[in-house]
């Protein structure tokens, strides 16, 4: 690889991982003014929670249709449409004077908010194969991983400076930049002769042709528990760092500061240590990693009471192994399907973001009133998504691959 042609991939990654942060943007900056937002607007705990489910469902539902859309029309007009969309339904949000409104805009914004990380990733995968696209995806990885640290730090500032408004005012700012740095930098990636057919019954039967698929089903499920294990302490941290853990508004930074590193570094090895082992190893690797991560917050909670950092430091370790594993099984995915690598992202996202907003206004507020039964559904997670790996080898093995 040429210095020129590495300059150009260093600058997609940068470009795609901006993208991408639209959705954890949109998740992690306003979690530390939930509670005055849903004063501000007269609504309970419980309710406020609903503006996070709400964006996370049509963030997962439309998922289904960005990767899709961008087989047939190309890449770049679903990022162009979408960013801007975003920044204006940013927008609505800020102006917001009721809990039904915000919930319209939120939706709006989730509608909006996976389709960078959905294309992002079709985009890779048109540029480049085997091990120069597991690294660019590690590279968008670690530069993403970046937004859900920054997030409820900036997202603190913001609200003690200037209140809650201006939080959703930043997401408009954001979008409105990346709309601009899109039109002139994203590449088309996709040629006209290589696009589906945009009709209902074209999608349908892509969506079935992957669905049908266990192994999709199977790797699809392993990365989406994996996750899940990890996102059950997002939505759930206002109340463990806040009620647990005995700390501020603008000190979220001490949940997501090590998470977040972990990603990081994560992704780092997983770019690093792409075409020395074996998709399998690296695979197994990871898992190792997250159980011992998973095991060792769960025994701490179970004979200590919650205290930093010993309550945070095995989110670091679970969240190096979860960073491991997913640019692994992302690829083997859509390698599964090369002339659909759109749908498969977009319903690989689905899956994911589906599970996730099951997790946050569901499994979250079950389990947030201890550090024992968040350290618990951890586990729970992981061996679930570890099961569903499982499955997939022995598939594999039965059939003689």
């Amino acid at each position: 690889m040429t210095p020129d042609t590495r300059r150009t991939d260093f600058r997609l990654a940068m470009l795609l991982a901006a993208l991408a942060t639209l959705g954890p943007f949109s998740i992690d900056t306003f979690l530390p003014a939930m509670r005055a937002i849903g004063a501000s607007l007269a609504a309970s705990p419980v309710a406020i929670q609903q503006a996070l489910t709400v964006y996370l469902f049509f963030y997962g539902l439309m998922m289904l249709w960005h990767g899709a859309i961008s087989d047939a029309v190309g890449r770049r007009p679903v990022v162009l449409a979408t960013t801007l969309l975003f920044a204006l339904a940013s927008l609505g949000c800020a102006l917001a004077d009721d809990l039904p409104t915000l919930l319209v805009f939120r939706a709006l914004q989730g509608i909006c908010g996976g389709a960078g990380l959905i294309v992002g990733r079709a985009i890779i995968r048109d540029r480049l194969a085997g091990a120069a696209a597991q690294k660019l995806m590690s590279q968008v990885t670690m530069l993403f991983s970046l937004s859900p640290a920054i997030a409820p730090v900036v997202g603190g500032w913001l609200f003690g400076a200037f209140g809650w408004h201006s939080i959703f005012v930043f997401m408009a700012l954001i979008g409105a930049a990346l709309f601009v740095a899109s039109a002139a930098a994203l590449p088309e990636t996709l040629a006209p002769p290589s696009r589906q057919k945009l009709a209902a019954t074209t999608l349908l039967s892509n969506y079935w042709q992957v669905l049908k698929k266990p192994e999709f089903d199977l790797l699809a499920l392993a990365v989406s528990f994996n996750f899940a294990g990890f996102f059950l302490y997002v939505p759930s941290a206002p109340v463990f760092l806040m009620q647990h853990l005995k700390l501020s508004p603008q000190a979220f930074l001490w949940m997501f500061g090590p998470a977040v590193s972990g990603i990081m570094f994560g992704a780092f090895l997983s770019g690093r240590l792409a075409g020395r082992y074996s998709a399998r190893t690296l695979v197994s690797f990871g898992y190792t990693l997250m159980f011992a991560a998973a095991s060792a917050n769960l025994a701490y909670h179970l004979f200590f009471p919650a205290a930093l950092p010993w309550s945070v430091l095995p989110l670091t370790l679970y969240t190096i192994g979860m960073s491991v594993v997913a640019p692994t099984i992302t690829l083997l995915l859509m390698d599964q399907f090369p002339h659909l690598r759109g749908t498969v992202s977009s319903l690989q996202g689905f899956t994911q973001t589906m599970l996730s907003s099951l997790t946050a206004g569901v499994i979250s507020p079950l389990v947030w009133g201890s550090p024992l039964t968040l350290a618990a559904a951890m586990f729970a997670m992981l061996t679930t998504g570890f099961a569903m790996r499982t499955l997939f080898r022995r598939r594999l093995a039965a059939a003689g691959r």
